[in-house]
C-alpha cells in the first residue's frame, strides 16, 4: 500500500468535514434565534398539547373579590334584608289580653304549656309563676321567660320559643251597622273595604261617616265614604291590628201624620229641609191641617216642639227649615182634636210605626 496516497486522502476528508460541521452549527444557531424571538407559550407542568381556545362572547375576567360581589351581591342583600323585614313585622305584633300562646323550652318538654294572657296582661307558667307579657313582642317575651328560668336556677342556658295560637288582641273589631259585627283576627295588611266585606257589608241604615279608633292615638280617624264604594278608593285605608271600626246609623228624619206615605227618611252625606221631607213622604193629604204642623226636636235640655208654617213655606212666604237627625215632622188631621201636650205622644207613636226609607240627597 502506498502510505502517501492514504495520507493525502485523510487530509482531504478532514478538509471537507470541517466546513460541514460549521454549516450545521450555523443552522442550529439560526433556529435557536428564531425560537427565542417567538412569544413564549405558558403551559402547565406535564401539558403536552396547547390549551384550547376560550369561547368568544364571555365577559372579561374580574378580580376574585369583585366577581364574588357581583355574583352574590343580590343574594347577600336579600338574605340580609329578609331577617330585618321579618323582625320589623314581628315587632309590630305585640301580645295582649286574650291572646292564647304556647311556650316551649328546648330539651325540657315538661315545661311546654299553653297559656292565655289575662286581662291584667299576665300569664302563669310552671316554676316561674306569673309573667307580665302585655305589650311585649314574641322575642321580648321569650327573653323575659329565659331570664326568669335562669335567675331561678331552674334551667341552664334555656332556649324559649313562643307560638301565638290565637291573636285575639291583634284582631280588628267592627261595630255598628254591618251584617256581622265582631272581632276579626289575622287581618294584617288588610284594607278597610276588605274588613267591611268580611263583616257582611253595610246594613240598609248604615251611615257612610265612619270612625276608626286606633291604639295609642287620642283622636279617631274619621272617613266619609261614598254611597258606592267603587266610586272613590281614597277611603280604602290600611287597617292595623287592634283597630276598632265604628259604623254608626245614618241620621233618620220622621215625617208622620196626615201625609201620603208616613216614613222615616234615612239621610246620609246630605241635608234635608221641611219641604223636601214632605215631598218625599208623598205630600200632605187634603185632610191635613196645614196650620197645625209641628217639629219635634231632641235637644240637650230635652224635647222641644216648634210650630212649622208649612202653608207659608209652600207659598214661598216663609223660609224653608233645615231638619236635623232624629227630627219628627208631625202633620195633624184637620178637624181632629189633639189635646194640649199630647202632640208629642201622638207623633212618637206614629214615628215608631213608620217605615224606614233610604234617600240619597
Amino acid at each position: 500500500m502506498n502510505w502517501g496516497i492514504v495520507s493525502v486522502t485523510r487530509r482531504l476528508r478532514s478538509f471537507f468535514a470541517f466546513p460541514a460541521a460549521i454549516f450545521l452549527a450555523a443552522i442550529f444557531l439560526v433556529m435557536a434565534a428564531a425560537n427565542a424571538q417567538e412569544p413564549a407559550k405558558s403551559a402547565s407542568p406535564g401539558q403536552t398539547n396547547p390549551p384550547a381556545e376560550l369561547p368568544t362572547g364571555l365577559p372579561p375576567g374580574q378580580p376574585i373579590s369583585q366577581a364574588a360581589v357581583s355574583a352574590s351581591g343580590a343574594a347577600q342583600t336579600q338574605s340580609q334584608n329578609a331577617p330585618k323585614d321579618t323582625a320589623d313585622e314581628s315587632a309590630l305584633v305585640k301580645l295582649g289580653p286574650g291572646d292564647l300562646i304556647e311556650i316551649n323550652v328546648y330539651n325540657v318538654p315538661e315545661l311546654t304549656t299553653k297559656a292565655r294572657v289575662s286581662n291584667s296582661g299576665d300569664i302563669y307558667l310552671p316554676l316561674v309563676d306569673y309573667v307580665h307579657v302585655e305589650g311585649l313582642t314574641q322575642e321580648e317575651a321569650q327573653g323575659l321567660i329565659e331570664k326568669r328560668l335562669m335567675d331561678g336556677g331552674f334551667v341552664r342556658n334555656p332556649h324559649v320559643t313562643i307560638f301565638v295560637d290565637e291573636a285575639a288582641s291583634q284582631g280588628v273589631t267592627i261595630l255598628g251597622e254591618v251584617g256581622k259585627p265582631g272581632i276579626y283576627p289575622d287581618v294584617a295588611d288588610h284594607k278597610l273595604y276588605e274588613i267591611i266585606s268580611q263583616a257582611g257589608g253595610f246594613t240598609a241604615s248604615a251611615s257612610r261617616k265612619i270612625a276608626i279608633i286606633r291604639q295609642n292615638q287620642p283622636d279617631p280617624i274619621r272617613i266619609d265614604l261614598p254611597r258606592n264604594l267603587a266610586d272613590d278608593l281614597k277611603g280604602n285605608v290600611e287597617i292595623l291590628p287592634g283597630d276598632t271600626i265604628n259604623v254608626p246609623r245614618a241620621p233618620i228624619i220622621y215625617v208622620v201624620g196626615d201625609v201620603g206615605r208616613p216614613a222615616g227618611l234615612l239621610v246620609d252625606n246630605g241635608t234635608l229641609t221641611v219641604l223636601q221631607a214632605i215631598a218625599l213622604a208623598g205630600g200632605t193629604n187634603h185632610t191635613a191641617k196645614m196650620s197645625g204642623v209641628r217639629l219635634i226636636r231632641k235637644t240637650p235640655s230635652g224635647m222641644t216642639e216648634t210650630r212649622v208654617q208649612l202653608k207659608k213655606m209652600l207659598e214661598a212666604k216663609a223660609p224653608d227649615v233645615t231638619l236635623q237627625a232624629d227630627d219628627i215632622l208631625f202633620v195633624p188631621v184637620s178637624g181632629a182634636r189633639v189635646l194640649a201636650g199630647r202632640t208629642f205622644d201622638v207623633a212618637m207613636s206614629a214615628a215608631t210605626a213608620a217605615t224606614i226609607y233610604t234617600i240619597h240627597p
